[in-house]
């Protein structure tokens, strides 16, 4: 049956209530809070101990059906907590799409934290990824798990979207000179795209807004698992360089296990350009804090 709706769909906080009410019982009265409007879900917060995500589109929709298929089987091995969609929700007449809960969890989003705050997460970031790059492919392709589809390490592709990030913030002004040379060093060795084609789980998003940290700065969870895919390891080993400062990456690939040179590049490359799409969309809603973290990580991902 057609949809009466654009392809866009945002629920209001009063519906989403509603329809919490009515499928889960036991959480009446909800209290709902809003958390984030984001470009693919809305999010609440429910009774102060329930995170609930809405996809906004039918995209969105697929990736928590993903998300609902999996987390539930991965929770339980990692060694950092992730969210387990204990609540599935499911369509009803006016809303076309499931949609997921869960409790929520430990920690805050990074912020201002000091190189030896962030060395407090080289050994759990490490283990957590090595833990999750060995989740058997075959089983995640019996969870539905997609391949990648979006080239996310195609450096070459890439390039071009990056260059132009680049120049969108120095107009902006929100990069500086020391960061450009830096930026036009580290670019200029590139050659060729990754010939290197490991494939595994991996989380997909992995950076400063998809992480929270306990109070002294130390990883305490990893959240929103939308773009969780069956692709390149480079592209959750990017947190070595969006993260941990530069001499905290050789014991994270101790303890993850061998990584060639090549494979490295491509994740600093990752790093950067991830950085580049958040600072700009820090711009655009005025958020000076993600803004500043932004410009403060872009120089840790180039330092050597």
């Amino acid at each position: 049956m057609s949809q009466p709706w654009a392809p866009e769909r945002v629920i209001s906080e009063k519906e989403a209530g509603l329809m919490i009410e009515k499928q889960f019982p036991h959480l009446q009265p909800a209290q709902l809070k809003v958390l984030g409007e984001g470009f693919d879900n809305s999010v609440f917060l429910v009774n102060n101990q329930y995170v609930f995500r809405f996809p906004r589109r039918e995209i969105a929709a697929n990736l928590i059906q993903t998300e609902n298929r999996l987390l539930p089987v991965i929770e339980p091995l990692l060694p950092i907590a992730i969210p387990n969609p204990k609540f599935q929700g499911i369509p009803v007449e006016d809303y076309p799409w499931p949609f997921g809960g869960y409790e929520i969890l430990p920690g805050n989003t990074p912020a201002r934290l000091t190189k030896e705050q962030r060395m407090q997460s080289v050994e759990p970031l490490a283990r957590f990824l090595r833990t999750l790059h060995d989740f058997p492919v075959t089983e995640a392709q019996k969870l539905q798990v997609p391949y990648d589809q979006l080239e996310r390490i195609n450096i070459i592709k890439r390039m071009p979207m990056l260059a132009s990030n680049i120049e969108k913030a120095m107009q902006k002004e929100l990069i500086d000179p020391k960061a450009v040379d830096l930026l036009q060093s580290f670019l200029s060795t590139i050659e060729k795209p990754l010939e290197d084609d490991t494939k595994t789980l991996v989380h997909g998003d992995l950076h400063i807004r998809n992480m929270l940290v306990d109070d002294n700065g130390r990883i305490s969870a990893v959240i929103d698992w939308g773009d969780t895919h069956i692709g390149h390891p480079a592209v959750d080993l990017s947190v070595a360089y969006s993260f941990l400062p530069a001499e905290g990456r050789e014991p994270f690939f101790t303890l993850y296990g061998e990584v060639s040179p090549e494979v490295k590049k491509v994740a600093r490359f990752k790093a950067i350009y991830s950085i580049l799409v958040l600072l700009l969309y820090g711009e655009d809603l005025q958020d000076n804090d993600l803004v500043e973290e932004c410009r403060s990580t872009l120089l840790l991902a180039l330092e050597c």
